[in-house]
């Protein structure tokens, strides 16, 4: 006979294992359309965002401003339906594949890059 545990369930170790957060505990997240490859946004997480991310299907973030989970989606309908979650090389950066239903960003528009506009930066070229 097992107990039943009533503990929290935790991000798999081998996965935190990898992760190398910032000094607040957190890793950044690219949100990424996942059939055109479109950047939509960049948020944070920390290891129980991670694994709500992962077992749940939706995108969760660590909202560093209100300092508390959020859900996309929940409030505003513009939901993200995880596709695939990668860890770079560093283990600094996740890349979080979805489909974005609705606009990305809190601003309405289709990604934040949209709505924060072109730096115009130099266009560099190949030697």
């Amino acid at each position: 006979m097992t107990e039943h545990s009533t503990a929290a369930p935790r991000l798999d170790a081998a996965v935190a294992s990898r992760l190398k957060r910032d000094d607040a505990g957190l890793v950044a997240a690219i949100v990424q359309q996942h059939d055109t490859g479109e950047v939509l946004m960049l948020g944070w997480m920390d290891d129980e965002a991670l694994r709500r991310t992962l077992t749940e299907g939706r995108v969760t973030f660590w909202s560093r401003s209100r300092q508390e989970y959020w859900r996309k989606g929940d409030t505003s309908g513009h939901v993200q339906h995880v596709r695939s979650v990668a860890l770079d090389c560093d283990g600094d950066a996740l890349l979080v594949r979805v489909e974005q239903v609705g606009a990305a960003c809190h601003t309405g528009t289709r990604t934040c890059f949209e709505a924060g506009g072109d730096l115009r930066a130099a266009v560099g070229g190949a030697v």
